[in-house]
């Protein structure tokens, strides 16, 4: 899927990842090998870390020196947070693979599936309250985020009337809101200075969205082979994301004809129709336009940090995200 490939390079320039990854195993031993095994399971199945890669680059602005072991425990609240949301979230969907292995709740079940994500989101907490008041605070409020943003998404499944404002109040706290964490706490953790920090805040927030709105777009767009899972899934399941919403909104016979088939799950003969309106129509092209509005966001924020790699690295990110959706 979409990769911000400047921001990893930026962090494989050290044995930065390596220490995440460290961390992360390290954080979720526990004396229950089972427990472990369980809570380890995404981990090992590997991943790209963009949020702990976010905590670095945060940290790295303006200076050159290898991030402190504070700044990689930020980072890894942020991903634990993560990986604790994604094992609730394969529960509620019911998915049975994820990062090429069976989920969770598929090789063990819903219910350790569910106690492995709490215990994931209790280390993060853990880890954060080990870095200060402020970022334990800040990393509570994000997880309350993350948990409106669901249910903001949840109360609207199978509406058709869905409004766009709330759509982007969704992905604002079930994704954004991580990123934009991330990117705070490696500006606070690093001691940079309040402006700087509160642009590192927003340029996470921008790329937040950015990411979920590409991420949203390539589910109506890849092959199901580059998904892992079947091109449309989301409005099979009811959610109805920015490129749906937008053909909805611009009329007309095959917009009417969509609007008929959805409201309810969907048939494969009608999910591959409605992904036939969809890919033929304007909405894709109208929700890039809002993606790109997002990376002039983030680009601008970049103006406001000390300039030097990590900042040059922040800056392309989001254009290479978006280049992920424009042939």
């Amino acid at each position: 899927m979409a990769v911000a490939s400047p921001l990893l390079e930026l962090s494989q320039m050290d044995v930065d990842r390596d220490r995440v990854e460290a961390a992360m195993l390290h954080a979720v031993r526990t004396r229950d090998a089972y427990l472990t095994q369980i809570a380890s399971h995404l981990i090992v199945a590997g991943g790209k870390r963009l949020r702990p890669v976010m905590t670095i680059a945060a940290a790295k602005v303006g200076s050159s020196e290898p991030v402190s072991d504070d700044v990689i425990l930020g980072g890894i609240s942020c991903e634990l947070v993560h990986l604790g949301s994604l094992y609730h979230d394969d529960v509620m969907d019911e998915g049975v693979t994820r990062r090429g292995v069976e989920t969770v709740n598929a090789k063990w079940g819903n219910l350790q599936a569910i106690l492995a994500g709490d215990f994931l989101l209790a280390r993060a907490s853990e880890i954060a309250a080990g870095l200060g008041n402020d970022i334990a605070g800040l990393l509570a409020r994000t997880i309350s985020q993350l948990c409106e943003g669901q249910i903001e998404e949840l109360r609207f499944t199978y509406n058709v009337s869905r409004a766009i404002p709330s759509y982007l109040l969704s992905i604002e706290g079930k994704t954004a809101s991580l990123y934009s964490t991330a990117a705070r706490i490696g500006g606070l953790v690093a001691g940079h200075d309040a402006s700087v920090v509160d642009a590192l805040t927003n340029y996470g927030t921008s790329f937040g969205m950015l990411f979920q709105i590409i991420d949203d777009i390539l589910d109506l767009t890849a092959t199901d082979e580059q998904l892992g899972k079947p091109s449309g899934h989301d409005m099979e399941e009811g959610v109805y994301t920015l490129p749906v919403m937008l053909t909805l909104a611009y009329g007309g016979n095959t917009s009417d004809e969509l609007r008929e088939m959805l409201g309810k799950p969907l048939t494969q003969t009608e999910r591959l129709r409605a992904l036939e309106i969809v890919r033929a129509g304007d909405g894709i092209a109208r929700a890039i336009e809002t993606a790109k509005s997002y990376v002039q966001l983030a680009e601008a924020e970049c103006n406001r940090m000390p300039q030097g790699e990590a900042t040059d690295a922040l800056r392309a990110a989001p254009g290479a995200l978006l280049s992920s959706v424009i042939a």
